[in-house]
């Protein structure tokens, strides 16, 4: 493999030229893409959906500030923001594109010089032991991370494993060099985030121990194992919590130097080294969800590895999995959006056990692996839309894992029910919806887990879906079972509950169909189609309506701030029936009024001051007044299919392509949100998008690429040809699907997996006719 890395603009270029199975294929990346304003990426080094995500992190900015929050803290949610000149370490455990966050684990950082525990001022950095840097001496490739680090002059280099991150450091000065291990740091820490901290110094190149936090995850345990590649000389800590009175017995040893055992709440140690000019170290650092035991073992996914094997390693494993899809486009630019997506779209959701299989289970206890691995971090309020859509076609395997992930959380839930929004072992609870039903029925249907006659996983599976959607005290849903909608007076967000309730309903129902279970069917048909409970004919939105039947008098569809919704406004969330857009078609006025509709949407303008206080909403990813920056409106482009004028959805798809999305640091118009963002650009680069998972159908669109080949796993290909692309070809004039045309805007789940071509010919002029 060689890298080129160039610049251009604000943007750097990363082309990686890789052979996979004799076949050279050109995959280009910009691993800084997203690092920067709402994107909230890391661009540090792991392996596709590792346990161990190993970045820089570039401040310490608190949660909170004189007991309240701190809005500066959202920037981090990923640890690292590009616009930043010093990095404070190198952390194990990031999210990718969160809108909230946690993590930040065992923190690193090398020095060299006075022995500084403190990490300083972003604007005074000399005060601490962080750095400045440059993005001239940084690069990024998938499974690569390095950066100059000018206070020290020592250069840094990251890679990984599944388990395992590691480093190598290159001193370029002689004499005594301070690792510092800072078990305080963390994103969104606040004081009394850090439960506990146990640090065990096992022998002269080995370090383990834990940390305990409750923060998004209410109750995380960090495990960890810590192996130096040459004995360090000295060692020692400080404990930076207030002091207590109670000291125990353990006053009676001087702990604070070349002491084995170290506990706290705020420790950060220190390990020194004599180093020659040009010298060496490799760090490498094994997580575990269940003890440092079994952090040590997890340390033989690398042992007997130098840092550059590893690292090839990890280049070969992300060749790979990028593989699945071949693609070229017109030009460079999109290529690079095209495969960082791809990249982005594989770092979630996560590993979490270890090498043995056996793993933290919800309920806190140490549960024995299972055929398949456990997966954790699932964001699925965002990634239900389009990112497990995906693996259903390009990683069957994966989604079946996490099938069983979900089960097993299902199984060791005190609820019973399946993860809302799930991390390391703790469901956190964010957002709105029963999201998990989407993912497991659209999976379920699609033959992820086999033929759903007689299959006992799929029957259980159903159970939790149901199990789910029936405990009353979660988040209105005993309101929304009663009234038949979430009324506003009794709860909040009540309007983006009750619709995404209807649609995770709707999911369950067609489950329950296909299973052959009637009466669950019809019960759930029902409920699917309470959204229509909150459309107000006289404004033509949906609205807040209270326990008393009557609509809420304040309301201004415009506004993201009002209540009913969250993380949008009436005018996007009205849309959001993708189980039923045709009954939305009709209950809006008849096709043609509904187009009037998503074209107002695309084209009016949204002032500031309707989203100026919702953190998840700015300008870049905002047209017209469609939100594309965040994930509730990212189906209703295709919704024109719908109401027969299918060429709005080509331009529209076209246009969101080309203006939200560019390689930058700044190229993400709003959150990557665990892959999602990522996902809706491969699929509509691709020229088709699943607008309702659970549903078959794919809505068709304007592809971006020239061609494309998607790997089918079972040896088969689905084949994308574009004829006549180009900046002004945004339209549609025929389609064919295996050299036959095709009459309809859109193609099946099984069209594409038994393999075939779908073929695009391009104009520049609207075919009003196609599709008829």
């Amino acid at each position: 493999m060689t890298v080129n890395l160039r610049s251009m603009k604000k943007s750097i270029y990363l082309l990686i030229f890789c052979t996979i199975c004799n076949n050279p294929v050109t995959f280009s990346q910009n691993l800084f893409t997203g690092t920067g304003k709402m994107g909230h990426t890391f661009p540090g080094a792991t392996l596709p959906f590792g346990m161990v995500q190993l970045s820089p992190d570039t401040d310490t900015i608190p949660y909170e500030v004189n007991g309240k929050y701190n809005p500066e803290v959202y920037r981090y949610c990923a640890g690292y923001q590009y616009e930043d000149k010093t990095i404070v370490g190198f952390s194990h455990t990031h999210f990718s594109g969160t809108g909230h966050s946690d993590l930040g684990d065992i923190l690193i950082m090398p020095t060299m010089g006075e022995l500084q525990l403190n990490p300083g001022r972003a604007d005074m950095p000399e005060t601490g032991y962080r750095s400045r840097f440059s993005h001239d001496k940084e690069s990024a490739s998938p499974g690569y991370y390095s950066v100059i680090l000018e206070d020290h002059n020592i250069k840094a280099e990251l890679t990984a494993s599944m388990r395992t991150g590691v480093h190598r450091y290159t001193f370029n000065e002689s004499g005594v060099a301070h690792f510092i291990l800072d078990m305080i740091h963390g994103i969104y820490n606040y004081p009394g985030k850090n439960i506990w901290t146990l640090l065990r110094v096992e022998n002269d190149s080995t370090i383990t121990g834990f940390r305990q936090t409750s923060g998004w995850a209410r109750t995380r345990v960090q495990y960890f194992a810590i192996r130096f590649s040459k004995p360090f000389v000295s060692y020692g800590y400080k404990n930076y919590e207030p002091t207590q009175v109670y000291k125990g017995f353990w006053r009676k040893f001087a702990m604070d130097r070349n002491f084995p055992e170290i506990a706290g709440r705020e420790i950060r140690a220190y390990f020194d080294f004599n180093l020659s000019k040009g010298e060496q170290i490799v760090v490498k650092v094994a997580l575990s969800p269940t003890g440092t035991d079994k952090a040590i073992e997890n340390l033989d996914e690398v042992a007997g590895k130098g840092f550059d094997e590893i690292r090839s390693d990890a280049a070969r494993c992300w060749d790979s999995e990028l593989g699945r899809v071949k693609a070229t486009f017109i030009n460079e630019e999109d290529s690079i959006n095209f495969f960082t997506a791809m990249y982005h779209s594989m770092l979630s959701p996560t590993i979490y056990d270890n090498l043995d299989g056996s793993y933290k289970g919800l309920d806190q206890n140490t549960h024995s692996g299972s055929p398949g691995t456990n997966y954790t971090t699932f964001s699925l309020w965002d990634t239900f839309r389009a990112l497990h859509p995906w693996f259903n076609i390009i990683n069957p395997s994966l989604s079946l894992d996490i099938l069983k992930s979900m089960h097993s959380h299902y199984k060791q839930s005190v609820h019973k029910m399946l993860p809302v929004w799930s991390h390391h072992g703790n469901e956190n609870w964010c957002m709105t919806g029963y999201h998990s039903v989407s993912v497991v029925s659209d999976a379920l249907l699609k033959g992820v887990a086999g033929p759903l006659k007689g299959n006992l996983f799929a029957d259980s599976l159903l159970e939790a879906c149901i199990s789910t959607a029936n405990c009353r005290y979660y988040d209105g849903l005993d309101l929304y079972i009663k009234y038949g909608y979430v009324p506003d007076d009794l709860s909040s967000n009540s309007v983006s509950k009750t619709l995404e309730y209807a649609y995770d309903d709707w999911c369950i129902y067609k489950l329950a169909k296909a299973m052959g279970r009637e009466e669950i069917a019809q019960q759930f048909a029902k409920r699917s189609e309470s959204w229509k409970t909150l459309y107000d004919k006289e404004s033509g939105f949906m609205r807040p309506k209270s326990s008393e039947g009557k609509f809420v008098e304040d309301f201004d569809p415009l506004d993201t701030h009002q209540r009913g919704f969250i993380e949008g406004n009436s005018w996007n969330y009205s849309l959001f029936v993708p189980h039923d857009p045709e009954s939305l078609c009709t209950i809006s006025g008849g096709k043609k009024r509904f187009a009037l509709y998503l074209d107002s949407l695309f084209t009016m303008y949204l002032p500031d001051k309707y989203f100026e206080k919702t953190e998840d909403i700015t300008r870049d990813g905002i047209m017209g007044n469609y939100v594309h920056g965040n994930e509730p409106s990212h189906h209703v482009p295709y919704l024109f299919n719908y109401c027969g004028e299918p060429w709005k959805t080509q331009r529209y798809v076209r246009q969101i392509l080309a203006e939200k999305y560019h390689p930058g640091f700044d190229g993400l118009s709003g959150n990557d949100d665990c892959g999602q963002m990522s996902a809706w650009y491969i699929f509509s680069s691709l020229g088709f998008y699943p607008i309702s998972p659970g549903s078959e159908r794919y809505e068709l669109g304007s592809p971006l690429v020239k061609s494309a080949v998607i790997t089918i796993p079972g040896g088969k290909e689905f084949v994308v040809n574009v004829r006549n692309q180009s900046k002004e070809n945004i339209y549609v004039k025929r389609v064919l699907l295996n050299q036959t045309e095709l009459r309809r805007s859109y193609i099946t789940h099984r069209e594409i997996i038994s393999g075939g071509s779908l073929e695009f010919i391009m104009s520049s002029k609207p075919n009003k006719t196609l599709y008829k």
